[in-house]
């Protein structure tokens, strides 16, 4: 029998997980490492500290499984995007990895936009220039560490790094490298055209394959350190977002899904290269070859809840854990007692600025009606209204580009409330289904692991066999007219109140 390895670089931690050909987990270990912010605004990482992770992971799997580890036929990386790992002459990384949740290139990003122009910059890399992606981050290295710049010999992102590691190669593949701003995402190509007008060289950066091809195989040095067979092939792997999107199944047209997490996301698969003009949503290649998606980031969705949560229900907090259940199940219970709409209250949700539709850090969270007569419940509810309708905007944006959703499905930590799952489905207005796996990511990278070692045949047979919706969440069709004209009313706030944020940042 032939196994196969999804390793999930995160950012929090690192997962190893074995899989059989059948996608049943036989062994899984994690391992957390820390993130250093230096200064405000700053976010970095110690790319050994992933290294040591992948190691500790790789070898507890490959121990507690019992498996030969000749039987391992392949394995696949999924993997925190836009970071940037630099690189000397002999492979020795010369500074922090800085990371994508890093906010210190507003300048470079305004240099970008200048140097390659912002229609022409959106034509090539389908995306506006963003401080969290990596041109910017490498732009920020050139111009405050010429010294370190100049010896750089090879530019990697986070999960070509542990790539490098276990192989000695150097390589990236479509998707990953779709978020640097550097790829011509319709060609699937570096482009020579941004590289030139930003001063790069082309020679820093490694070969792009498609995500399930064969990049090398596991190293000597790499087999004595992880108890890997030197034997077992390494598949270019995905993006985090685009592994996840394997591990779902959303690898056909009209398929897409909905994550709550800290931040949440819209994701839809498209056979065709489609691109948003105004640079609203985000699209790249995809972990399917010759296919792309569109994707909607909003940074505050269970963050929202999180903050609502920790501020207004400390009781609730103290009563879960005396009855050993989640308190979010008690911050559930208090928002269903307010009705559809939050007795008139509207959430806004911009704890953290915004990305997606509205890309502008300066803008922050508000309850628009609040009112004396407003209970906690009604808090609670708005916020959780208004995740959705913040995520509703971006799947309208994606019907609009012709990118039709026609089954979404539903993960994340907010995917465990029952109560949130139909809040959503009637805010969309149309009907949601979970997903049985929790593996995501590292199934993702296993199935083009597999596909590279010949295991499937290709990417949609094997999520068409292994990866099967769980219960369907349909609308109710009374709320979801109600929650229309709650939606039309949200959307004109951000546009009223965007000249008063600027001014508020400015005080």
């Amino acid at each position: 029998m032939k196994y196969l390895l999804g390793i999930d670089l995160g950012t929090s931690g690192t997962r190893s997980v074995l899989f059989n050909p059948d996608g049943e987990v036989i062994a899984a270990k994690s391992a957390e490492y820390p993130l250093s912010q230096p200064q405000n605004g700053w976010a970095e990482q110690d790319p050994q500290d992933w290294w040591e992770a992948a190691i500790a992971t790789i070898s507890h799997v490959v121990r507690q499984s019992g498996v030969d580890p000749r039987q391992i036929a392949a394995l696949g990386i999924s993997g925190q995007m836009h970071g940037l790992v630099m690189l000397d002459e002999k492979g020795q990384v010369l500074r922090p990895s800085i990371i994508w949740a890093d906010q210190r290139t507003g300048e470079e990003c305004e240099d970008i936009t200048r140097l390659v122009g912002k229609e022409r910059l959106i034509e090539i890399t389908a995306n506006p220039a963003l401080t969290g992606f990596t041109a910017s981050k490498i732009m920020w290295v050139k111009k405050h560490q010429p010294d370190i710049y100049k010896i750089t010999r090879h530019i990697l992102l986070p999960k070509d790094y542990l790539r490098y590691k276990l192989t000695g190669d150097f390589a990236t593949e479509v998707s990953d490298a779709s978020g640097m701003q550097l790829l011509d995402v319709p060609g699937r190509q570096w482009s020579q055209e941004v590289l030139d007008k930003l001063g790069i060289a082309r020679e820093l950066f490694a070969r792009v394959y498609e995500s399930p091809e064969v990049t090398g195989h596991v190293s000597e040095e790499a087999s004595r350190l992880t108890g890997l067979s030197q034997s077992t092939l390494v598949v270019g792997g995905a993006g985090d977002n685009a592994a996840a999107a394997v591990g779902t199944g959303t690898v056909r047209d009209g398929r897409a899904f909905t994550t709550v997490g800290t931040s949440g996301v819209i994701f839809a698969h498209s056979s065709r290269i489609a691109i948003d003009p105004k640079g609203r949503v985000h699209t790249f290649c995809c972990a399917v070859p010759g296919a792309w998606h569109v994707m909607g980031v909003m940074q505050s969705a269970g963050l929202s809840k999180r903050w609502i949560r920790d501020t207004l229900c400390q009781a609730e907090i103290a009563q879960a854990e005396k009855l050993g259940i989640d308190s979010y199940d008690l911050v559930d219970a208090l928002a269903a007692k307010s009705p559809v709409g939050s007795n008139r209250l509207i959430y806004l949700p911009y704890l953290m600025g915004e990305r997606t539709p509205h890309l502008d850090p300066d803008c922050r969270g508000v309850f628009f009606g609040l009112s004396a007569m407003h209970q906690r419940g009604d808090l609670i509810r708005a916020v959780m209204e208004g995740v959705s309708f913040g995520l509703r905007d971006s799947l309208e944006i994606l019907d609009g580009m012709g990118v039709k959703a026609d089954k979404m499905l539903l993960t994340g930590g907010g995917a465990k409330s029952a109560f949130w799952r139909q809040l959503l489905a009637d805010v969309y207005a149309r009907p949601l289904s979970l997903i049985n796996s929790p593996e995501g990511p590292a199934l993702g990278v296993a199935i083009l692991a597999g596909v590279g070692a010949g295991v499937y045949q290709s990417v949609e047979s094997a999520c068409d066999a292994l990866v099967q919706p769980g219960d369907a969440i349909r609308p109710d069709t009374s709320k979801a007219a109600v929650y229309q004209r709650f939606h039309r009313l949200y959307q004109q706030l951000y546009p009223a109140l965007k000249q008063s944020w600027q001014e508020l940042a400015r005080l």
